[in-house]
């Protein structure tokens, strides 16, 4: 493994960022958490990538020896990806429970159909229309 296979593994990271991207963007929370498990596998493959890949022995030293004596490989991205893969799984188990429980709230995983929490556009407009302030609360006539 050299320099040609750090360079197709440096574009298959952008591919696979792109593709999660465009899932993220899609408008629908199932492709949405496909889209972050993407992402996350991406970002996993680009930390494993800039470790520079090798060939070499582990990172052991001999018992006799204070220092290394040959290359070793480096072990500090593997222990990079290793914590982001407990990090993702812990994001992950949010994510889909926070997306079972807006299905189970709303019934729809269309984030264009998920407009509860939002005003509607013709409240503003009424208010604006009639004079009266839709934050200020109204006096009783006569009190």
């Amino acid at each position: 493994m050299g320099v040609d296979m750090e360079t197709a593994l440096a574009f298959i990271c952008g591919i696979i960022a792109a593709a999660s991207i465009y899932l993220m963007l899609s408008g629908n929370l199932i492709r949405f958490i496909f889209g972050l498990v993407l992402a996350t596998n991406a970002v996993n493959l680009l930390i494993f990538v800039s470790g520079r890949l090798s060939q070499t022995q582990p990172p052991l030293i001999a018992k006799d020896a204070v220092v290394p004596t040959e290359p070793l490989a480096n072990a500090l991205p593997q222990a990079l990806i290793l914590t982001a893969i407990v990090i993702g799984f812990a994001l992950l188990t949010f994510v889909f429970i926070l997306f079972y429980r807006t299905y189970q709230s709303l019934g729809t995983v269309d984030t264009e159909s998920m407009r509860i929490a939002e005003p509607r556009e013709d409240d503003g407009e009424d208010a604006a229309n009639s004079g009266v302030n839709p934050d200020k609360p109204q006096q009783q006539e006569g009190a």
